[in-house]
């Protein structure tokens, strides 16, 4: 009888502690992920790169799926005291038949999420450059996946499909796809 209570008493123990190691080992979508991307926001505002106040450039096609059409920018800010790259893409392209003048004209009307890579601190994810990501809705709220996933961190990491494993293939091996600058 004590065995078959110690043998219960160890699968429940068990069954607690890899319940606890996958939550903590999520590769995005925690607290910090969604705090810091909160943070990114807000620093992307500051340097105009989003907001109301934002830069702006010609945009260009694209194919998915980030939208038909895209604008990006990048640029060095400070976030939570890290200075680092940031690489903006605002997606837009709601019907798929906008021209760029429409866009350029009108980005708001047009504009369906902003996606962005941050450089982070080397150890954050040597695997995959220490890039964070995170998606956007051109009016700055987190997105979610289908799962009710914060778009936030290491998206995706692991998977056959995402931010990383997409990016994992740009030419250079620095996964962004609009040049070879960042090894």
């Amino acid at each position: 009888m004590y065995e078959r209570h110690y043998f219960r008493w160890m699968l429940a123990l068990a069954s607690l502690l890899l319940a606890g190691a996958s939550q903590a080992e999520a590769p995005f979508s925690g607290p910090k992920d969604v705090a810091f991307a909160e943070s990114l926001w807000n620093a992307m505002e500051k340097f105009h790169m989003v907001g109301p106040n934002r830069f702006q450039s010609m945009p260009y096609e694209t194919p998915p799926p980030h939208g038909h059409m895209v604008e990006v920018l990048e640029g060095n800010i400070s976030v939570d005291g890290r200075k680092a790259l940031v690489i903006v893409k605002k997606n837009f392209g709601k019907s798929k038949t906008e021209t760029r003048q429409e866009i350029a004209d009108n980005p708001n009307a047009f504009m369906t999420s902003i996606t962005v890579m941050f450089r982070r601190e080397a150890g954050y994810d040597d695997d995959n450059k220490n890039w964070f990501w995170a998606k956007y809705t051109p009016n700055g709220e987190i997105m979610k996946n289908p799962k009710n996933m914060a778009l936030a961190g290491r998206v995706a990491k692991g998977k056959a499909a995402g931010c990383i494993a997409c990016h994992a293939a740009a030419p250079g091996g620095d996964y962004v796809y609009i040049h070879d600058r960042y090894k």
